[in-house]
């Protein structure tokens, strides 16, 4: 399975697929804003990653608006925060057979280049 998880309106993820070009055109892309994701998917992130924590951004404006940094979240909390509100995933998330590569570090897009 190939597939990636960004927002079209995110200059960063288009960046970064700009940057992979032709090595991800056999993708499958989803626009996390407009084509919502379900529980199913989450939870197969999560099991590549470890934790609905990994997958989630601190950096989303709702973030701070919500005072989500002052609550003690659980992990049903990621999941349920991450499937309400798209701008909560970590973005890009490429997910590569059984691999999966979270957010827009220097180190993670390089490593998934090396994948690729």
């Amino acid at each position: 399975m190939k597939k990636v998880y960004y927002l079209s309106t995110c200059t960063t993820c288009k960046r970064i697929m700009d940057e992979l070009g032709n090595s991800i055109s056999d993708f499958e892309k989803q626009d996390i804003k407009t084509n919502k994701m379900t529980f199913d998917q989450i939870d197969e992130m999560q099991k590549r990653s470890g934790s609905y924590e990994s997958l989630f951004s601190r950096k989303a404006m709702k973030y701070r608006s919500m005072g989500l940094g002052e609550k003690d979240l659980t992990e049903d909390d990621y999941r349920n925060l991450i499937q309400e509100e798209y701008t909560f995933l970590k973005r890009p998330v490429f997910l590569v057979a059984d691999q999966i590569f979270i957010g827009n570090s220097k180190n993670v897009i390089e490593e998934l280049k090396t994948v690729l």
